[in-house]
């Protein structure tokens, strides 16, 4: 693909970082950045939850909230994208200036809050889209969240999967961001237990021929309780998948003092070691029986085949396009089908979970 992130990440980087992000799903809107899909190669492709990704490189919620942009993303050589998080009523979240960029470690910190359109405008979009002659290929899920006055959670996760669930792929439930109140605490047992019952059901009320999969998306701030729990849970629950991780209320030392106290979730580099070892961990702890989608400071191919032996059968990325411009994209699949094949492996699948065996 034709690289312009050279020229136009400069300036990009004049602009405050939220601004930024709004020209980029612009410019994705009109067809200024080029589509970089190319032909994958076949030791990329994999299935998991019965359906067909032609690579395992996915683009992670937060980028699209508002499902603007499903079909530019996929044209940039993603093989699934996630849409979202959605909100059953739109809601402006938390105010301004709620996204920093860490440019020497390569990182972000966001308190958005859910910001989004709401989940009427998302839905029609993928109705559109879904009705549409001619729509790029690839795996389409949505990323449902709760509104911040909400007081029962789990009414607002079932408005959702009723909602989206004829129009997508996947259904991720997201009780992992730092930046709506008490919502990581839907992921102790019990409220966990209880939340998944009642997603699981709306699913089946809505009497589709194929159930899209529903997957719970946590925090990588968790206690040795928490992780067993949240395994135990999963297997119990019988949702079909896992991803791991959020973002983190963290402050590594590399992060510089004059934002080490700014709230929000860290994303990028510094997170890929603490998100990869949670990995590891739940994927050990649920002994490989569900797929998860690993997430978390990924900005190579490399770091995509770390998180695949890890236990990962997918992989997701985000914050490192802010520094790396989607021409990563291809670099990233590229030298994961190189690694691969360095080791021996004839597909995705067979490398999920290698350093455990």
């Amino acid at each position: 693909m034709i690289d312009l992130f050279p020229l136009a990440g400069p300036l990009l980087f004049r602009f405050d970082p939220e601004v930024a992000h709004g020209l980029t799903i612009r410019a994705l809107k009109a067809g200024v950045i080029p589509a970089g899909r190319g032909v994958d190669d076949p030791v990329l492709h994999t299935r998991v939850w019965g359906l067909d990704f032609t690579n395992p490189v996915g683009l992670a919620a937060g980028f699209d909230k508002n499902a603007e942009v499903v079909d530019a993303t996929l044209k940039l050589g993603f093989g699934f994208v996630e849409p979202g998080s959605v909100t059953p009523r739109p809601q402006p979240g938390n105010p301004r200036p709620r996204l920093f960029r860490l440019v020497e470690q390569r990182a972000v910190i966001n308190r958005m809050g859910f910001n989004n359109e709401g989940l009427e405008a998302f839905a029609q979009r993928l109705e559109r889209r879904r009705d549409a002659a001619r729509r790029a290929p690839g795996v389409v899920g949505a990323n449902l969240g709760k509104n911040k006055d909400t007081v029962d959670a789990a009414d607002d996760y079932v408005i959702g999967v009723r909602r989206l669930a004829p129009l997508v792929d996947y259904l991720a439930v997201n009780v992992s961001s730092p930046n709506t109140p008490g919502l990581r605490a839907l992921q102790g047992r019990e409220p966990l237990r209880a939340l998944l019952d009642r997603v699981l059901e709306a699913r089946a009320a809505c009497g589709l021929s194929r159930n899209p999969p529903v997957l719970l998306k946590i925090a990588p701030d968790l206690t040795v309780e928490d992780k067993s729990d949240i395994a135990a849970v999963a297997l119990e629950s019988g949702i079909d998948g896992l991803i791991v991780s959020n973002t983190t209320i963290a402050r590594p030392d590399e992060i510089p003092q004059a934002l080490r106290g700014e709230a929000g979730g860290l994303s990028g580099r510094p997170l890929f070691a603490p998100s990869t070892s949670v990995l590891r961990e739940i994927y050990a702890l649920t002994n490989g029986k569900l797929p998860i989608i690993g997430v978390g400071g990924i900005s190579s191919g490399a770091d995509a085949y770390a998180k695949i032996r890890a236990g990962a059968s997918l992989v997701q990325f985000y914050s490192a396009m802010v520094y790396a411009g989607p021409a990563l994209i291809h670099r990233m699949r590229r030298d994961l089908a190189e690694l691969l094949r360095r080791d021996g492996f004839k597909s995705v699948g067979e490398a999920v979970g290698a350093d455990h065996r």
